[in-house]
């Protein structure tokens, strides 16, 4: 039986963050296992629209990274995946503090999985949520990629094996 090496998920966490979007936004992966994702961001005056509260674009960014992200424990070694849709339900203002963004695997099939994320203020409210369709083909998007894009060390094996 395989279980996931947790250097490969300390690796994978920190690859992830390199991202320039991710700096861009501010957004960090903090917490990757199978089925589950979660993110966390602190708000600034980037996040804001023109009335003061997260631009909506930032909310879709903030759930489909954690949607996203609670896929990849559940795939293959190397395997490739992408966001086909996202579905986003804003509930919520905020403006300010930290949001905390979870992220879950809903049905995992051969091609389209459906994925959900939600994201909540330090006081607990439901910012926003998503359910999220992930189309997993070997060639779009493996780990390998980012590994060679942000041009960083190979990562450890992904599963231990026993």
């Amino acid at each position: 039986m395989r279980r996931l090496n947790p250097e490969h998920l300390e690796r994978v966490i920190e690859l992830a963050n390199k991202s320039p979007y991710f700096e861009l936004l501010g957004v960090q992966i903090v917490e990757l296992r199978e089925g589950y994702s979660k993110a966390v961001v602190d708000l600034d005056r980037k996040h804001l629209n023109a009335f003061g509260g997260v631009h909506g674009g930032a909310y879709a960014s903030f759930v489909d990274t954690a949607a996203y992200w609670a896929l990849y424990c559940e795939l293959d070694e190397d395997a490739g995946f992408i966001t086909l849709d996202l579905v986003i339900d804003n509930l919520r203002a905020a403006s300010t503090g930290t949001v905390t963004i979870e992220g879950g695997v809903i049905k995992r099939g051969g091609t389209i999985c459906l994925t959900e994320a939600e994201a909540r203020d330090e006081q607990g409210r439901l910012l926003v949520r998503c359910q999220s369709k992930q189309l997993l083909s070997p060639t779009l998007q493996p780990i390998s990629a980012a590994v060679r894009s942000l041009g960083v060390e190979p990562l450890p094996p992904k599963f231990l094996e026993g």
